[in-house]
């Protein structure tokens, strides 16, 4: 769907008029105005085949302005009506306006649109997020291998790309289907792509889907034809042999246009490869707007009162500033583009934020001027030298025909600044959001300008919010200065991990059954208002250190992502209680070729089984092991130090699983010898020097107080799950690294230690470190103990 036009039509005693373009409020001053609502006549329902909706008629001396729809394609901003595919009740936000002061007040009404084949059938295919409209054939589709993705001839140069993932995927979700794209015309079984005849009203994102004996995708933008494709992809994804869908038609479009993500690396480095994989994940969602939070720092408390020791990052190359880029984890400018050109192939805006002038210790690290003496480094001291830096960083990013952001948008941060510098921070702001319009980009920024109240103007047309604390930015008072806003409440949807405070995993009942984007803190505004964009929810690594890792960051998001697609796209679903939707949003992975939770799946808990009389898994679930280097496997694996290790076709195994093994290491094993190793992490026989067992992933260490005896055999078993990981030996459990936390000199406050391990299964030894000895009878059971 297109953002919402400012312009709309304007009813006035059945005269259209032009409509201004500030933003309606309540006037709760004007009895007479609440009088005047309170007379209207509520809006008559809309039969099948009207194309315009009957409005209530003003009185003499007022305006009633049409401003919103919260289902644009079937009620436009003109009045007009497209008959939805089944009944459909419209949320319409007017305003009333009284033309001797231009006082005005807000008008919710809602209106029942008759659909073409009458009630919503009660049996809908479930996908994430739900379908706005669909009507039910008899029957199924059935993909079968002599499909094919046909593209309309007249729309290749647009809709090839989005072709060719979908036969990509559709390979991925099959597994058996390995069809082809071309252009051309469509025969039975094919998949046929077009952008001709689509509903205009659909907009940039809405779509049809029409099964039948063929399936025909139609959409006015290749975006909408993703969004199809996304459809077509998890329905198959659910079908018993991934093969099938169920014959009907849909037209399919979202509630909000903006649904988005807050990634804070800033605090935590997450890899590129992270990135892309979240944009591939969004996408499959129908989330279209992944917000990476750049640069950040952590508390000064947990650093000994330190600001020279307390851990700070600017995640991006800089050339202007050679010191500014982390030393621990960095996006070069190449990669970082490539990130949004792909994020823009799948649908996916990425919005770059560098957060000043607060959170920006990383900056006065880099230059020592900009820094405040009296609030802290991780304030900029808003005098000349630090709007220089500012400028100078923005502007590296920013110039040229090919910049390094190259989406329309960039946020600049501007949150939690110390109000007693309120109108510094105001003028500061204000010259920033013009700076980085003048390179023709659109600003956001974090909500702040109710806490840092001032007399100091700061632009607000064009200029979109994160709505993120009421306390910090009324949002009412907001949309009085014209600012649109992105509903983003912290005490809704804010991850904070392990944290022990806001969430370290959202409420999703209560997000599913009371939250929609048109809820900010206490205030709730009409369905429809042109002003609330959308959505975001967030996850904030505040305590950098504290071990959690990228896997323990989409244990939180993975659930979340869910539910608020289908909160940011659907909206409340009357049609499906939130034990249905939960049941089966658990058979939805993260997208075609994904599985970032590491799951394996088996008829039993029994996912993986060898007894090393050969390479295969007994187990019967074909994870058979594959290349064997340096050692041997005659009833058990032999592994001889160094590179020696016996490859198995799965990386790692996610929570809620228990590996044990018995093992007979040989004396004299080196510190850091390895028994299981890839991409999440290494178990070890000798953690560094400490002669225990224990395990390292994203540069952090752990050990058991458990040293494994050499030359005899020893059963092991190691459990984990989200909150941590357990170890016992010869049965009896011997260590439970959990709930631990980190203690300060400083300070009286904690944070928490976690020690939790996706484990990792890639390797049985190592490339490059293995440990000496023998293993036997290894079991993966999908029971934490």
């Amino acid at each position: 769907m297109q953002l919402l036009k400012l312009t709309s039509a304007v009813f006035a005693a059945a005269t259209i008029l032009s409509a201004h373009p500030v933003a309606a409020q309540q006037n709760t001053d004007s009895a007479q105005l609440a009088a005047i609502v309170k007379a209207l006549p509520p809006l008559a329902p809309v039969k099948v085949g009207q194309t315009a909706i009957p409005l209530p008629t003003a009185p003499a001396g007022y305006n009633l302005l049409l401003k919103g729809s919260d289902r644009m394609p079937v009620i436009n901003l003109d009045g007009h009506v497209t008959t939805p595919l089944t009944d459909a009740t419209v949320n319409l936000y007017f305003v009333l306006q009284r033309q001797s002061d231009g006082a005005e007040t807000d008008v919710p009404m809602s209106v029942a649109v008759s659909g073409r084949y009458g009630a919503p059938q009660a049996d809908q295919p479930f996908v994430i997020p739900a379908l706005r409209e669909w009507h039910g054939y008899t029957g199924h589709y059935t993909l079968t291998p002599k499909a094919r993705v046909i593209i309309d001839p007249a729309y290749a140069a647009q809709l090839e790309s989005v072709a060719q993932r979908l036969t990509a995927d559709i390979a991925a979700t099959t597994s058996t289907c390995k069809i082809t794209y071309k252009t051309g015309k469509p025969a039975a079984g094919d998949i046929f792509l077009t952008l001709a005849g689509a509903d205009a009203n659909l907009g940039k994102e809405g779509y049809q889907l029409d099964i039948n004996s063929a399936v025909t995708v139609t959409a006015t933008h290749p975006t909408g034809v993703l969004w199809g494709a996304q459809t077509i992809l998890q329905l198959l994804q659910q079908s018993p042999a991934r093969n099938t869908l169920p014959k009907g038609i849909t037209r399919d479009y979202p509630k909000y246009a903006v649904r988005g993500f807050v990634l804070d690396a800033g605090r935590k480095f997450f890899s590129m490869e992270f990135l892309r994989n979240y944009v591939k994940f969004m996408s499959y969602y129908k989330m279209n707007d992944f917000h990476v939070h750049l640069n950040d720092n952590g508390f000064a408390k947990f650093f000994g009162d330190n600001w020279d020791s307390t851990y700070s990052a600017f995640r991006l190359e800089n050339s202007t500033y050679p010191g500014l880029t982390a030393k621990d984890g960095s996006y070069s400018k190449k990669e970082f583009i490539a990130l949004q050109k792909m994020a823009d192939s799948f649908g996916v805006r990425i919005i770059p934020e560098i957060d000043v002038p607060a959170h920006s210790l990383a900056l006065s690290k880099a230059l020592p001027a900009v820094a405040s003496d009296k609030y802290g480094r991780d304030h900029l001291n808003l005098e000349p030298v630090s709007w220089q830096m500012v400028d100078n960083i923005f502007k590296e990013y920013l110039e040229g025909p090919q910049p390094v952001f190259i989406g329309d948008e960039v946020h600049i941060g501007t949150d939690e600044y110390d109000k007693k510098e309120s109108e510094k921070f105001r003028a500061f702001t204000d010259h920033l959001i013009k700076y980085v319009e003048g390179y023709g980009k659109k600003v956001r920024m974090w909500g702040s300008l109710t806490h840092a109240k001032g007399t100091t103007p700061v632009k607000s047309t064009g200029v979109t919010m994160n709505a993120w604390y009421n306390g910090y930015a009324e949002p009412r008072d907001m949309i009085k200065l014209g600012y649109d806003l992105i509903s983003t409440p912290d005490g809704w949807l804010y991850i904070v991990p392990a944290a022990g405070y806001y969430y370290d995993y959202l409420n999703i009942s209560r997000i599913y059954n009371k939250w929609e984007p048109n809820m900010i803190g206490k205030e709730v505004f009409p369905f429809g208002h042109p002003k609330i964009k959308g959505g975001a929810f967030a996850v904030w690594n505040d305590h950098p250190g504290n071990g959690i890792t990228a896997e323990d960051v989409h244990d939180r998001a993975f659930p979340a992502m869910q539910v608020l697609a289908e909160k940011m796209w659907t909206g409340y679903n009357a049609h499906q209680p939130y034990k249905t939707y939960l049941s089966k949003s658990k058979y939805l992975p993260e997208g075609p070729g994904l599985n970032l939770q590491h799951k394996l799946y088996s008829k039993d808990s029994i996912l993986i089984a060898y007894d090393f009389k050969s390479k295969k898994d007994i187990s019967g679930n074909k994870h058979d092991a594959t290349t064997l280097v340096n050692g041997t496997i005659a009833n058990s694996l032999k592994l001889n130090g160094g590179r020696s290790y016996l490859q198995t076709p799965v990386d790692a195994i996610g929570y809620g699983y228990t590996i044990s093994f018995d093992i007979k290491p040989d004396k004299n094993n080196p510190a850091n010898a390895v028994l299981f190793s890839g991409p999440t992490g290494a178990v070890k026989l000798l953690q560094q020097q400490t002669g225990k067992l224990g395990f390292s992933r994203e540069g952090y260490d752990y050990y058991f107080n458990y040293s494994v005896p050499a030359e005899t055999w020893t059963h092991i078993e190691i459990s984990g799950d989200n909150k941590g990981t357990l170890l016992f030996v010869n049965g009896v459990l011997t260590e439970r690294l959990e709930g631990a936390k980190i203690s300060f000199t400083n300070t009286k406050d904690k944070i928490a230690k976690v020690q939790t391990l996706v484990f990792p299964f890639k390797y049985i030894g190592d490339t490059a470190n293995a440990f000496v000895g023998e293993l036997k009878h290894i079991r993966v059971t999908s029971i934490k103990k």
